[in-house]
Formats: structure tokens, sequence, C-alpha cells
């Protein structure tokens, strides 16, 4: 045991020696450290402590900012760097950033109103601009009419001054002006209108050359006119020279039947008749020249073609020479030829330019179209709704889809919807012009497909009556109409020429009437059902050519048959039994079946 605490003695030595031996250092080092007393914090919340000191910075705010001078920015004489130096020599970096701020504002506001008043100034120059076409229209419309109105007030008071030159034409228009209506337009396209309706009873087949339209007028009448040779300068026959607004006839007198001289009943008779004026010769007035000939010939003939005149259209000449001693007829002729051409000309060039100028609107307006923020400025009114023009283009898209796919309701539907919307465009008339012919063209294309949908179909009651419903609603009528009638015309024919003659003519007669009125039965009820009744005429008319066609036949089949044998009268009463089957639907042919004659 001593042993043992003898070595734990000696194992315990060293341990308290540790210390001392090389890197003590540390050891102090943590000693100091455990052995240091830190002092307490003072409490912060004493009242007594000093206050703290304040910093004294520079005061921003009371450096005075440089005002934008405005009036001195607008004089137009400023001079920018004496300004520069003389407003800003003495300022600090925040009062020239301050500065420039201001600058920059002014810049902003300057630059919005300047583009609010561009802005406006197009508009009302827009305005203005529809309103002096506008207004030169009018003008030009008015100096048309007076133009007109003075030409025939003073055509009318030279014919009232001269008797013996006045013709029936003229005598007829002067009857019918009254002195409180001259400046009346309406009471003037009555005088043309019975001026027209007098040549057309005067001159034979004038009506062919001088339909009526509106402000087409007599200028002039002269009779006492002999067209001449052109190899032998002889007078070849009488005529009648017709001046018009737009035209020149020439009418050469009809030949009379031979009268007897010794009968003076008969020669009187023929005397007091009229003469007949038959239309030969009509130009546009636009297409032919009109030359005086006394100046052309030699000194002999100088006096033979003192009243003579050419006319030449093209390759052509014509001469024509008045019977009257003096040349009175043929100045007023010639005054009133250039006279008339003169106003016609310039009537044209005004047309031309407008269509020119309307023609490039459009042009313009489609360019523009294309741009999307003129396309966005256009608005149209939809069920109380303001839709742009972006909108009305997708719907015509939607309408070329549906009339590709064949949906026809939908695309009918859709081209009423169309045509109400555009008719909000009046404020822009082009646009309006633009997209209606956009739609027309669609409706083109859609009529085309029902029209051939109609043609195949037209057998069928139901297909054909919507058909043509579709057809009437977008303004077809006639079209509708022709369509319907022509296809069961073609069908009439068709059917007829497949019964074939195999020697019994009674039976053929039996078929060929069976046909025809069954036919006519069957279009006339289902005409009835898809057309008003103020349309029905077209109808019987085309019912009355097939009756008259079925009569053909059955006048060649029995041309060989005696008349009143017993197949004749037995053909005739079986076609006049087929014939009352259209009684249902309220036509009577029956005693208008019948043979024809040979004079007939």
């Amino acid at each position: 045991m001593p042993h043992v605490n003898g070595s734990t003695e000696k194992s315990t030595k060293p341990s308290r020696e540790r210390p001392g031996r090389a890197g003590g250092n540390t050891a102090d080092l943590v000693k100091r450290r455990y052995s240091t007393r830190f002092v307490q914090p003072s409490d912060f919340n004493n009242t007594d402590a000093p206050p703290i000191p304040k910093l004294h910075l520079p005061d921003t705010g009371s450096i005075p900012s440089i005002t934008v001078d405005e009036a001195a920015l607008k004089d137009p004489n400023l001079d920018p760097e004496q300004y520069t130096a003389t407003v800003l020599s003495d300022a600090s970096d925040q009062q020239l950033r301050d500065y420039q701020t201001s600058l920059r504002e002014l810049k902003n506001g300057a630059s919005t109103d300047l583009q609010q008043n561009v802005f406006q100034n197009r508009t009302q120059f827009i305005k203005i601009s529809k309103d002096a076409e506008k207004l030169n229209e009018d003008m030009r419309t008015l100096r048309s009419h007076m133009s007109e109105l003075s030409a025939s007030v003073n055509s009318l008071w030279a014919s009232i001054a001269v008797p013996e030159a006045r013709s029936s034409l003229e005598n007829v228009a002067t009857r019918t002006r009254k002195q409180a209506n001259r400046s009346s337009v309406a009471n003037l396209e009555q005088i043309y209108n019975n001026q027209l309706q007098t040549l057309w009873k005067e001159v034979e087949g004038s009506q062919k050359f001088l339909p009526a339209i509106p402000g087409r007028h007599v200028e002039i009448e002269q009779r006492r006119w002999a067209e001449l040779d052109a190899a032998t300068w002889k007078p070849k026959q009488k005529v009648s020279l017709i001046l018009l607004n737009d035209h020149f006839m020439v009418a050469r007198e009809k030949s009379r039947n031979r009268v007897n001289p010794s009968s003076k009943e008969m020669l009187e008779s023929a005397q007091k008749v009229p003469t007949r004026l038959v239309a030969e010769k009509c130009w546009p007035l636009q297409d032919i020249d009109m030359l005086d000939l006394a100046p052309m010939g030699s000194a002999r003939d100088k006096h033979e073609m003192a009243n003579a005149i050419s006319i030449r259209c093209g390759q052509e000449s014509f001469t024509y020479q008045s019977e009257r001693s003096s040349s009175a007829e043929k100045d007023k002729m010639l005054r009133k030829f250039r006279q008339t051409s003169e106003e016609l000309r310039r009537l044209l060039r005004t047309e031309t330019f407008t269509n020119t100028k309307n023609k490039k609107d459009k042009s313009d307006l489609s360019r523009s179209l294309s741009n999307d923020t003129d396309r966005s400025d256009i608005l149209v009114d939809v069920d109380g709704k303001q839709k742009n023009l972006r909108w009305v283009e997708g719907q015509i898209d939607e309408l070329d889809i549906e009339v590709a796919l064949q949906h026809f309701e939908d695309a009918v539907r859709l081209v009423e919807k169309l045509r109400k919307i555009t008719q909000g465009l009046k404020g822009n008339a082009i646009a309006q012009d633009l997209i209606t012919t956009k739609i027309d063209g669609r409706a083109k294309m859609l009529a085309d497909l029902v029209v051939k949908r109609l043609t195949s179909t037209h057998s069928f009651s139901n297909a054909t009556q919507t058909n043509i419903a579709w057809l009437v609603r977008l303004g077809l009528h006639d079209q509708a109409r022709e369509t319907f009638l022509n296809a069961r015309s073609e069908t009439i024919i068709r059917r007829a020429r497949q019964c074939i003659f195999e020697g019994d003519l009674r039976d053929y007669i039996f078929q060929v009437s069976f046909v025809y009125f069954t036919m006519m039965r069957n279009t006339v009820s289902i005409y009835q059902q898809c057309f008003p009744p103020l349309m029905m005429s077209a109808c019987v008319k085309w019912a009355k050519q097939h009756l008259d066609g079925f009569n053909v036949i059955l006048s060649r089949q029995l041309s060989s048959v005696q008349r009143g044998s017993p197949t004749w009268n037995e053909c005739i009463d079986q076609a006049k039994e087929h014939a009352m089957m259209v009684n249902d639907v309220g036509l009577d042919f029956k005693e208008l079946v019948r043979v024809k004659d040979d004079e007939e």
C-alpha cells in the first residue's frame, strides 16, 4: 500500500508543475481573460445625460429656383447662348437640375399641344374639303341645268320669232310651257318628255335611235333640206335635220301612195295628210363634224353651195342643202350645232373629271384602309354599339367562309346584316361604296351558287321555295323568276321530245298533251307558292308561250288528217281534256287549244 501511495504522489507532482513548462504564455492569457472585470453598462434612460450635438447641414429649401420664362423662349430673336449665360451664370447644381426638369416638362407639354392641334386641323381640313367638293359638285350641276335651261329658252324664243321655220316639236314645247314655271326644272323635264313623245310619233323608227333618258331634248328641227349625191351634187331625196342635245338625226320623207291627179278630192285629202318621216341616220354629237361648204366651192359654185353643209363621221361624208333661197336656215343650224357641241363637250369633261376623282378617292381610301389606324378610326353602328372597320372586314371574311362551305342560310343572313350595317356609313360615302362593292361581289357569288342549285332542283316544291326565297332576300327577284321558268321550259321540251311516235297518232297526241299541260299545272302551282300575285303575269305569259308551242305541234301532226274526221275530233278532244288540268291553278286554256290555219 505504501508503495501505491508513493506512486500516487509521484504521479501528481508533475501535474502541478505543468504550467511552468514551455508555452505557458497561453495559460497566462487565459487566466487574465477570466480574471478581467467588466463595468456594467450605464442607464441610457437617464435624463441627466448631456444632449447630442446637432449637425449643421445646408438648407436646400432655402435656395431659390430659377423660373422658366416662356415669353422669352417664344421670342423668335432669342440667342440661346446669351440667354443661358445671363440666367444660369450663378446657378448651383440643384438649380441647374431643376431648370432642366422644367424645360423638359415644357417641351413635353408643347409636343402634346402640337399633336392635338395637328389632329384637329387635319379633321377640320378633311371636313372642309368634303364640304368644298360637295359645293363644287352642286355648282357644276346647277351650272349644267342653267346652261340647258338657257339654251332651251333661247331655242324656244328663236322658234317663236321665226313662225315659218317653227316645227311641230317646238309648237308642242311652246304650248306646254307656261310663263309661271319657266324656271322650274320639273316643268322643263316635262317639256323634254313631250318633245320626245312627239318625235317618236312623227319620225318612224326614231325611238330605236333615241330612247328616253333624263335631259334628252330637241334643240332644233328643220325640214326643208335635201340630201345631195356626192358625185353629181344633185338632190337624192328630201330630208329633215333634227339636232338634239346629244345626237344628230337625219330623217327622210316616207313615200306616199300614188294619187290620181284627176280626182280632186283624193288630191286634196292627200295634201292635208302630214308628211311622215322615217329615221335614216343618227350619230352621237361628239362623233361628227358639221362644215359649211359655201367658202369651199369655186367662184362658179359658190352661189349653188351657199346653203349646203357637210356632215363628216369618221371616213364617211354626207352633204345636205337647204331648199330655201336665203342662208338663214343654214347659219342657224351651224350656230346651234356649235353651241350644243361645246356644251356637250364641257359636260362630258366635267363627268370625266368627277369619275376620275371618285376612282382616285376610292383607291386612296383602299390604301388608307390597309392601315390598322385608319380602319380603327372609321366606326359603324351595330345594334346600338360602335364597331370599327376591322370588325366589318372580319364579317366579310366570315361571309367568304360561309359561301365556300355553301351554308346558304347563314350566308344570306350575313349579307342582309352587312348591307344594313353599311347604311350606317353615311358620313363616309367613299368607304360606304367600297364596302358595298365588296358585299355585292360576295352576294353575286352566292347568288350564282343558289341559281345553280335552283336549276337542278326546280322540280321539288320545298327546295324551289327555299332557293327562290334566298334569291329574293338577296334582291334578285327577276333572276329567280327567269331561272325557274327557263329551267321548267327546258324540262317541258326535253320531256316532249322523249315521246316517240310509233304509228298511233292518238296515242302520241295523248302523251304530248299530257306532258305539256301537266308541266304547266305544276309550274304555275310552284310559282304561286314562291312569288306574290303581282308577279303572276310573267308566269301566265310563259304558260301562253308553251300553249302556242303545243298548238304548233298539234297542227303539224294533224296536217295530214282530214278536218272533222273521227281521228281529228278524238285528238282535239283529248288535247282539250288535258288542257282542263290547268283549271286547278286558275287558268283556262281549253278554248285556246286549236289547230292553226296555213295563213296563221
